[in-house]
């Protein structure tokens, strides 16, 4: 690629990004806004679920009032804010779920809009489904003829922050439980005044007597799965408890995978060329845990098939996913009911897994393979007959077990698991990055009397022959057939959601150099030669490029549009009278 290119390119890049945050830092925080308005950017709404001897799960309460949903979403809502097991889950459980929204909704917030622009990508909101975060608790109380209390609180969300939502229903829930409806009016009241989700800053969030503090990492931070956690203030300057919240999205890896460790490579090519997987335990805080951990192994790469940390048999998406008629859709499942071990034999990938609070250290146990699974519903381990591509990497296994023996803590563990993921992943996407780059023409062909150029289409067979020579091995020590998984890869939506977003992003870019090569032409001596009916499209067409420019859909420099406006100008008074009339 032209190196001059590379330059201008960057160049061009980095004032592109920094006009971006500015603009979207002053459109969050100086636009006025109704009541509601706030609390609808962080949450859709807070649920009360109690259990109902004759209903069985019923909803309680809907907080704000105003808020609707439809009879379809609260019966997901009830069915999915109890635990769906025989585990007992006695005394205080917090779990999470994912459904998808029901048609006929309220167009997405412009908030949430701009978020998706400047988040991290795998922090992208999905608008077809709410997250929503549940707190569960159930203790003997005699005087309910059935001996129990059972009730939970449901938190809807557009925004996938688990840490953040997690930390917000655990400071919510008890209080609701001890003192009633007029906690969760002062606490929606407190998030009502919450600044908007800001990408890239430091954002301290006011929450019943205490503060908050989280950092959403912006596209434009390293590529990291562990963002850097906001300095902590001294306690001694105000009268709130301050409370840390280090990351938005993770859970501890290493405390989740530790069972199933040997196999964590097998498990990151299942998630990566979007396998279905099927993830077993005995209560839903476990299956969340692990749920999120396999989405996240592939950062910084988004995972973009459905999963379902907690999935029950009333989910209305329990025939599509259970059916025998047809292979298994590409979707990661929580379950914890034991009907699923018979439903779901069928499926070529299930974690059992037991109680991660008492699991030892990692074991080898092999993996199990062959026809129906028998005891799945009694061992824990892999099931699986998927043979993997790469061979395995026995050194980060080794380094774990050094780590135990030394008794090195578990936030070390757990990062340097990350980092082990994180470099597999851009091992495996920095050479299809390279070739997406060297799709792009070069910038001495774009010119500002043709059509903005587009990038020329990715052709598989071309890239795995580049793959040879500077594929994963330049990076990555790992052995094996790498062609082979980039191949399953291709077939994946995981590379279809990339590809979709790499492809905007390059077409994105090339409309901007286009324009930067127009408003730095003389278009004046250009149009000497040429008819009335050609120069009304050139204004026409200019036109267009700056109406994108001035709606957001491209970013470009003041200048820029400036010298734009003036060539338009410029153009319509060479034009007899009656033109320079219909085009102003």
């Amino acid at each position: 690629m032209d190196t001059d290119y590379k330059k201008d390119a960057n160049d061009s890049s980095v004032t592109e990004k920094t006009l971006q945050t500015f603009a979207f830092h002053s459109n969050a925080h100086n636009v006025s806004v109704l009541p509601w308005d706030r609390f609808s950017r962080w949450v859709y709404c807070i649920c009360v679920v109690t259990f109902d001897l004759e209903l069985g799960q019923a909803m309680e309460m809907i907080y704000p009032a105003h808020i609707k949903l439809t009879e379809k979403e609260k019966s997901s809502i009830c069915y999915m804010a109890f635990p769906d097991s025989n585990s007992g889950c006695m005394g205080n459980t917090q779990f999470y779920f994912r459904m998808r929204q029901c048609p006929a909704r309220k167009p997405n917030l412009p908030a949430h809009e701009e978020f998706n622009e400047h988040c991290l990508v795998p922090l992208q909101i999905d608008f077809c489904h709410y997250f929503g975060f549940v707190y569960f608790r159930q203790v003997k109380d005699k005087t309910i003829p059935r001996g129990y209390f059972q009730k939970s609180m449901v938190l809807l969300t557009k925004l996938p922050l688990v840490a953040l939502f997690t930390e917000v229903l655990g400071k919510i829930a008890p209080s609701f439980f001890s003192s009633g409806e007029p906690s969760i009016e002062s606490a929606c009241h407190d998030i009502d005044q919450w600044p908007s989700p800001v990408p890239g800053l430091p954002l301290s969030l006011p929450l019943m007597g205490n503060v908050l503090q989280i950092h959403i990492p912006n596209r434009f931070d390293k590529s990291s799965s562990s963002p850097e956690e906001p300095s902590e203030e001294k306690h001694s300057i105000s009268f709130f408890e301050k409370i840390n919240i280090p990351s938005t999205i993770e859970v501890d890896i290493f405390r989740c995978f530790l069972p199933i460790l040997s196999h964590i490579q097998l498990l990151w090519e299942l998630v990566i060329t979007s396998e279905p997987i099927i993830v077993m335990a005995g209560s839903p805080n476990i299956t969340c845990d692990m749920v999120q951990a396999l989405i996240c192994m592939i950062w910084p790469l988004r995972y973009c098939c459905d999963y379902r940390p907690f999935f029950t048999i009333h989910d209305s998406e329990f025939k599509e996913y259970t059916t025998k008629v047809q292979a298994p859709p590409p979707v990661i499942l929580g379950v914890t009911n034991p009907f699923f071990a018979k439903t779901l034999q069928h499926w070529p990938h299930i974690i059992r897994i037991g109680d991660l609070q008492t699991s030892g250290g990692p074991t080898r146990q092999k993996i199990k393979r062959g026809g129906n699974i028998k005891a799945l519903d009694s061992k824990p381990g892999l099931y699986t007959r998927y043979k993997p591509f790469l061979s395995k990497d026995k050194e980060i296994l080794k380094k774990i077990m050094k780590g135990m023996q030394t008794e090195t803590s578990s936030e070390s563990q757990n990062a340097i698991l990350r980092h082990y993921l994180l470099e597999l992943t851009q091992s495996f996407m920095i050479p299809l990055e390279r070739y997406v780059a060297s799709l792009m023409p070069l910038l001495k062909n774009i010119s500002p009397h043709k059509d903005t150029p587009i990038p020329r289409p990715f052709n598989p067979d071309d890239f795995l022959k580049s793959v040879e020579q500077s594929g994963p091995q330049l990076t990555s020590g790992i052995k094996g057939n790498w062609s082979g998984l980039y191949r399953r890869f291709f077939r994946s939506a995981n590379f279809a959601g990339w590809y979709d977003m790499r492809y905007k992003e390059v077409v994105h870019k090339l409309q901007g150099l286009h324009i930067q090569a127009i408003s730095e032409a003389n278009m004046m001596e250009w149009i000497n030669d040429k008819q009335e009916v050609e120069i009304v499209d050139l204004v026409l067409r200019l036109r267009k490029k700056l109406l994108a420019a001035e709606s957001g859909n491209l970013s470009l420099p003041e200048k820029t549009i400036e010298k734009l406006q003036s060539h338009v100008n410029n153009i319509i008074q060479t034009l007899p009278e009656d033109l320079q009339n219909i085009l102003n």
